[in-house]
């Protein structure tokens, strides 16, 4: 089956301001699609408001309705969004879906970026925006270590990769050095990039085991507490499996409060080899959302076994529930902000979830003493976890539950 090169994902701009941009992807299908797809819309800064699905088991048609961002850079989305979809071979304009097996490709190469500054209130926020917000870096943070120094400068240490694999090129290095100076101005003391060894990479990349402390500080609770930085409850999510209405497919209707789109959702199906056949998702009013998803197994056949669908079902109801993990915890004198967020089967973390803790507390107006991200092993589940020491400052400390609260919100896409 051919399609035009142009047709495999048409973005068409909203008729009136303010308006839903349209994505249509046209592609064979795979398991895991529309989370790879949700991911990298989650990843330019754009929340999913409607979504439909089709697919024969061969072919698939996604329509998604998405809002964000003023300045979207709308022919990178589409260059990641077809770099998404299965394998295509290119003749006389027309892509041609290849069936054969490809090579695995190959790991990318890790980079350290280093750069020491004059300390100053939201600098972690203003290098990590640079990092994740301006797409034309397309820079992926694998691990960072950043921490302020007793005479008042912050060393800041990112083990990075590069989508566009050219960063040990002088050009994409250069103008990578220029723009982060550009953002940091005058607070900058020197930066440098450098291609890392394998040993350092593996490092870099490798996950580890937190102190049994840390541990039970992040997962001392299966179910958020409304007081603290979650704010759901069991009441307010509605997981309904139906095998009577379709002959091959089980029938999942899911009511939850909306939270970026349907990135959750579709990362915990993937993770399970869930194929989705048919899909409507939309936003309602007051922050809720509604999907019916038809779906079934690995094998091509519904979900019968009602083991597999309670397992599944109380999957879903819990990364709906508490998707992040956010705590604040005292170490003696300091306080402790902790994030964690599960990575997916396919070694891919959460987007964003960096940014966005350092603007939460930016906005707060808390700063970083120092902070960390590493992936660690935590029972049968590999998380990211966000380990950042806050600098509160003179007078009276934010309650912790605010702290907790602001982060949540921010990380959710409530602010």
């Amino acid at each position: 089956m051919g399609i035009l090169q142009d047709d495999v994902v048409i973005i068409r701009q909203p008729d009136k301001e303010g308006g839903p941009t349209v994505i249509t992807v046209n592609c064979p299908d795979k398991t895991g699609l529309g989370c790879d797809l949700c991911r990298i819309i989650l990843f330019f800064g754009l929340s999913i408001v409607r979504g439909d699905v089709s697919t024969d088991g061969k072919w698939c048609y996604i329509v998604l309705w998405v809002v964000g961002r003023e300045k979207t850079r709308w022919s990178l989305l589409k260059k990641r969004l077809i770099g998404a979809c299965p394998s295509f071979s290119y003749a006389f304009g027309i892509y041609y879906y290849r069936s054969e097996l490809q090579q695995p490709p190959k790991p990318p190469d890790v980079f350290l970026l280093k750069f020491c500054c004059h300390d100053r209130r939201g600098l972690l926020h203003d290098v990590t925006e640079v990092l994740s917000l301006l797409c034309e870096l397309e820079l992926t943070i694998k691990k960072v270590k950043v921490s302020t120094t007793p005479d008042g400068k912050v060393m800041d240490l990112f083990f990075i990769t590069d989508t566009r694999e050219l960063l040990h090129t002088p050009k994409r290095r250069d103008d990578t050095i220029q723009q982060l100076t550009d953002t940091l101005k005058d607070a900058l003391i020197s930066i440098e990039i450098e291609l890392v060894g394998p040993e350092i990479a593996a490092c870099s990349q490798a996950s580890s085991f937190l102190p049994t402390a840390i541990t039970e500080d992040i997962f001392n609770l299966e179910l958020p507490d409304p007081g603290r930085g979650g704010v759901f409850t069991s009441d307010s999510i509605s997981i309904v499996m139906d095998n009577l209405l379709s002959p091959s497919h089980t029938l999942v209707q899911i009511m939850c409060q909306d939270h970026k789109g349907l990135y959750d959702i579709m990362r915990t199906l993937k993770d399970y080899n869930i194929q989705i056949s048919y899909g409507r998702f939309m936003t309602k009013p007051r922050g809720k959302c509604e999907l019916d998803l038809f779906i079934m197994q690995a094998d091509g056949k519904k979900i019968v076994d009602s083991s597999k669908q309670k397992s599944l079902s109380a999957r879903l109801r819990t990364e709906l529930l508490r998707p992040l993990k956010v705590t604040v915890v005292s170490r003696g004198p300091d306080t402790e902000l902790l994030v964690a967020n599960p990575v997916e089967l396919s070694d891919k973390g959460r987007p964003l979830v960096f940014h966005d803790i350092t603007l939460a507390l930016k906005m707060l107006g808390i700063c970083i003493f120092s902070a960390e991200i590493g992936r660690h092993a935590i029972g049968d589940r590999e998380w990211e976890v966000y380990r950042i020491l806050l600098d509160e400052g003179e007078g009276s400390p934010l309650p912790r539950n605010k702290i907790e609260k602001g982060v949540w919100n921010m990380l959710m896409g409530w602010e």
